[in-house]
């Protein structure tokens, strides 16, 4: 069973430490049996004092940390300046122990730890966008970039924060076990089941008044639309907008274009036909409102990196 090891640090915050049990801890398969096994521990399996009023007690130490086939580093109250501060003597031997195959992931400001233990050397990653800057200066080694929920690069994962944790926990578990396995546990968690990692961060982007018309019913209408062409005009039509208004009020409240996250969620249904149908790669593209297998094809590449047929094969082969 895949083994999913949660690191609490003095001052852990909360919330973003519960992420992984929740998120991991509540996937099952098919018969209900448990797919990951989550184990949370300290660096010397004592109590925790977190960020808030209260003490977390822990079962591990930093020895669990060699069985680990991901590592979620949550983030921790941390203000130093030096580099070399997020890194202590003790904390820099526990993940020295670290398996090479393991997944390291990180969520807000705990890719600090990643940067100073050199993990992202290179590498592209994010953070908070209210330490982003920060962080660039601290670390210019690592290609920071702070207009994204979360960044994968190759074994090791950042995310953006708070909510974004969850976004990045869920994709890990979507490329695990595939869409169906991933959006049921976001719908027993009450939470959106996909935001893209490319998604722009919410940046100090104001609520819409109360009586402001929204692209959200517009947006639920077109998920139920995307076998089919959906012109910018009609989306607009639907929202009882005028284009410029719809593209406008769309950007706002999700981040991009229109057309972008249209296209976005084309190739997230023909991922979920893809992994649960056998449908072929030309019905696929019909049905996710592609029209041709070509562009399903330079889509899905352009996403993912990987051919449909490809795709369905990784995938079927990760389920034996």
């Amino acid at each position: 069973m895949h083994r999913v090891v949660v690191l609490a640090l003095e001052g852990a915050y909360p919330f973003e430490l519960s992420i992984p049990a929740k998120i991991f801890g509540t996937a099952a398969g098919p018969d209900g049996e448990p797919l990951y096994e989550i184990v949370t521990c300290s660096l010397d399996g004592r109590p925790v004092t977190t960020s808030s009023d209260f003490t977390i007690a822990v079962s591990h130490g930093s020895e669990a940390l060699r069985t680990a086939d991901t590592l979620v580093i949550p983030p921790f109250t941390c203000d130093a300046d030096d580099a070399r501060d997020w890194l202590p003597g003790e904390l820099a031997r526990a993940l020295a122990g670290l398996p090479a195959t393991a997944r390291v992931v990180s969520i807000c400001s705990a890719s600090y730890v990643l940067a100073a233990a050199g993990l992202l050397d290179g590498r592209r990653a994010t953070t908070h966008w209210n330490q982003a800057a920060h962080f660039q200066r601290t670390f210019p080694q690592v290609e920071v970039d702070a207009d994204v929920l979360f960044v994968e690069d190759g074994r090791v994962y950042t995310a953006a924060g708070v909510a974004a944790g969850v976004d990045l926990c869920l994709h890990l578990l979507r490329r695990d076990h595939g869409s169906e396995i991933a959006n049921r546990v976001a719908r027993l968690c009450v939470v959106p089941p996909w935001r893209e990692g490319g998604q722009a961060q919410y940046i100090e982007r104001p609520m819409p008044e109360p009586d402001a018309a929204t692209t959200a019913a517009t947006r639920a209408w077109a998920l139920e639309e995307l076998h089919r062409p959906l012109p910018l005009a009609e989306l607009a039509e639907h929202a009882r907008m005028s284009v410029r208004t719809f593209c406008r009020r769309f950007r706002d409240e999700v981040g991009m274009p229109p057309g972008q996250w249209l296209a976005q969620r084309r190739v997230d249904h023909a991922r979920r036909l893809l992994e649960t149908t056998d449908l072929p790669v030309d019905q696929v593209a019909a049905h996710a409102g592609f029209g041709t297998a070509v562009s399903l094809r330079q889509h899905l590449s352009a996403a993912i990196g990987v051919s449909p047929t490809a795709y369905r094969r990784a995938f079927t082969a990760s389920r034996l």
